[in-house]
């Protein structure tokens, strides 16, 4: 279901399904909510309440103002759109490409309003293999990008599911505002994100990265690295970049024992007994328990040394 809301002054678009533990989807560059459809009704099938804005810039949505133009910038826009729609469990947010990136951030400045993170061919690894040699991803240049995006965004054995989905984000937002998906581009090109990754490693936050075998977009070894950072191992899938377009049931499937976490949360939440009033002022001082991370094992995977 498609709405509208305000966040900080300005219009924004976003997408809803589902009832369950909340999920928070971020697309990816050049995309909107929309674009998104199927991968919402998949992740509502696993029995969640999904959230899916459009960017700023993207599907309706206001531009960032010139000053907040960064991914930090974008993950605190994320942050009042979450207030907005008074959303005060904590989240899993799946973050796709360069959403992945803003998820990133997004979960690093609001630990307590995310219960796990599953990044999708994310942006933020910052290694690019050239010539034998792993370099800056912001050093790749532009005609390589050039040379890869076309095949990767729209290959043939998808061109079906995918070419229809791409160009109805993709088109409009080319119309309405060309000037945001170069900047984002700009963004999603220099993003090196794996100080904030290895930070919520160490806060125990549950991290899934996925990605697709034939993406060229986002390299391997970006790739590789954020699974280093995060200390997992990471899943790899046939696809490329737009796997999860073309086959957004396997998303639903992938991200299960995610929400598996929210729901053994809820239900410990639930069964919690109140806290008693103190009835002296020995136990007024006494410390609360702090209650461990909950992780299941096959999310945590492997810590890479």
């Amino acid at each position: 279901m498609s709405r509208r809301t305000w966040v900080e002054g300005r219009p924004a678009a976003y997408s809803t399904a589902g009832s369950g533990p909340p999920v928070l989807l971020l697309h990816g560059w050049a995309l909107n909510d929309r674009a998104y459809r199927e991968v919402i009704d998949a992740i509502a099938a696993q029995g969640a309440r999904v959230y899916a804005p459009a960017l700023p810039g993207f599907g309706g949505t206001g531009d960032l103002p010139r000053a907040q133009f960064s991914i930090e910038g974008y993950a605190r826009w994320v942050a009042s759109f979450v207030a907005a729609l008074e959303i005060d469990e904590p989240l899993v947010v799946v973050g796709h490409s360069f959403g992945g990136g803003v998820a990133i951030r997004y979960a690093h400045g609001a630990a307590d309003h995310v219960r796990a993170l599953v990044l999708v061919n994310s942006v933020g690894g910052s290694a690019w293999g050239s010539g034998g040699t792993v370099r800056s991803i912001a050093e790749r240049p532009l005609w390589d990008w050039g040379l890869h995006f076309p095949a990767d965004v729209f290959p043939v054995r998808q061109a079906t599911r995918v070419l229809p989905v791409l160009a109805e984000g993709i088109v409009p937002n080319l119309m309405r505002n060309p000037r945001a998906i170069v900047r984002v581009a700009g963004l999603a090109r220099r993003a090196d994100l794996r100080q904030q990754v290895e930070e919520l490693r160490d806060r125990d936050l549950p991290i899934t990265i996925l990605w697709g075998k034939r993406d060229g977009v986002i390299p391997r070894e970006s790739f590789e690295a954020l699974c280093v950072a995060a200390g997992v191992e990471g899943t790899e899938l046939e696809g490329s970049h737009s796997w999860l377009l073309a086959d957004p049931g396997r998303l639903g499937e992938v991200i299960t024992n995610n929400l598996a976490v929210a729901r053994l949360a809820e239900k410990l939440s639930d069964e919690s007994p109140p806290a008693e009033s103190p009835d002296d002022g020995a136990k007024a001082e006494r410390p609360a328990k702090r209650r461990s991370p909950l992780r299941l094992r096959t999310l945590v995977g492997r810590r890479s040394a």
